[in-house]
């Protein structure tokens, strides 16, 4: 049964056809006008379409990977929604699609109906993230105990490629792309990444970048303004 049209083109990138295939189908089903379903690997942002689409649907086989599609999709559409649909629901994986500018994070375990009401509600100016997530978040907190303060900017003594990596985190990179901008291997992004927590008094990298930002070390990108905003 076809459902009233829903507003705003939508584009799914993907490297499994079968997985694009199934949401294009189950999307146009539900009235949503799906421009273009395509791979990750060339020509998916398209410098010939003027008009972004309302709607950007990730599907992520590797976190590491769809993060970094995500934060290139940013990029190149600063004004459409994104969303990642991932098998991964860990806090560190959620705070780094965030960073990267996501408006939805949905597990692939999710039901038909359940997809196309987030889906609906993220285009409705909504943020999604997994049930899951906010239960581990809750969880630890509670279990945590007194939660140690961040550490002051006067306290704090950075190198310069942690202040470099830790520049790069407030613009949403993974670990990846650091590696790759830098010129430097990603385990050793990894031991400055944390390096820069430990020094911080911080969790995860999304309060790692909160920290520098609210310390004046860096200001936040254009994509992640307008959407603070």
């Amino acid at each position: 049964m076809m459902h009233e049209a829903t507003g705003g083109d939508v584009v799914i990138v993907g490297r499994n056809a079968i997985v694009r295939e199934g949401l294009r189908r189950i999307l146009t089903d539900e009235g949503f006008h799906v421009r273009s379903a395509q791979t990750d690997e060339t020509g998916w942002i398209s410098a010939d379409e003027d008009v972004e689409p309302a709607l950007v649907v990730v599907d992520s086989p590797a976190i590491d990977e769809g993060v970094d599609m995500c934060a290139l999709l940013r990029g190149a559409y600063p004004q459409s929604k994104i969303v990642i649909i991932s098998e991964s629901h860990d806090l560190d994986s959620v705070c780094r699609a965030c960073s990267a500018g996501i408006d939805g994070y949905v597990l692939k375990a999710i039901g038909c109906e359940a997809l196309v009401g987030a889906l609906k509600l993220v285009m409705l100016g909504e943020k999604i993230i997994p049930a899951q997530s906010l239960a581990l978040l809750t969880s630890s907190r509670q279990s945590a105990g007194p939660v140690e303060a961040p550490a002051a900017p006067a306290d704090v003594e950075l190198t310069d490629r942690e202040i470099e990596i830790l520049g790069r985190l407030v613009h949403g990179d993974a670990n990846k792309i650091i590696s790759r901008r830098l010129q430097i291997t990603e385990a050793t992004v990894k031991v400055h990444v944390k390096a820069i927590l430990r020094k911080l008094k911080v969790m995860n990298r999304t309060q790692a970048a909160i920290w520098a930002v609210n310390n004046g070390l860096f200001s936040l990108p254009e994509p992640q303004l307008r959407n603070a905003a």
